[in-house]
């Protein structure tokens, strides 16, 4: 079932929110993470420890139910998406991209390109992405940088 964007909110994380963006992480990204790296328990625990600061995030609610996460940064010349999240029974019900819609109307506000980094093994995200209007930038071993362009920006040539 769809969720209304306007059922989706978004709240700064706190402290307390640390067990809930792990567990968010791990069921919507572990079948991703053994596919590349493998999953180690111990170590996925002390990465999310190193990376986790609360004012760097926001918790999705949809219909006032923690379901997921994002952290965005605004960069000098753009917004760069670092991390969206869902837990897995709250996916492909519109909660991503409703998020993912106003990260884009913030940034052509701002008339600013968003850019992101995605593992190779998520097609689901990466047609997501595209559907949205990014476009490839680039690739590593294990990622595709992707750009969407603001609206108030001259398109670019491919």
């Amino acid at each position: 079932m769809t969720i209304p964007p306007k059922d989706i909110k978004l709240r700064k994380a706190t402290d307390a929110d640390r067990e809930f963006t792990y567990q968010t992480v791990k069921s919507a990204y572990r079948n991703y993470v053994e596919q590349v790296w493998g999953w180690d328990e111990e170590q996925q625990r002390q990465l999310q420890e190193e990376w986790f600061t609360p004012q760097k995030f926001q918790v999705i609610q949809a219909a006032g139910v923690d379901v997921g996460f994002l952290g965005v940064v605004h960069e000098p010349d753009c917004m760069r998406l670092k991390q969206i999240y869902l837990l897995l029974e709250h996916q492909n019900r519109g909660i991503g991209t409703a998020c993912l819609t106003r990260i884009l109307e913030e940034a052509d506000t701002l008339g600013l390109p968003v850019r992101l980094g995605v593992l190779k093994v998520n097609p689901r995200a990466m047609a997501l992405y595209r559907r949205l209007g990014f476009h490839p930038t680039g690739e590593n071993e294990t990622h595709v940088q992707m750009k969407r362009p603001s609206s108030k920006q001259e398109p670019e040539e491919n």
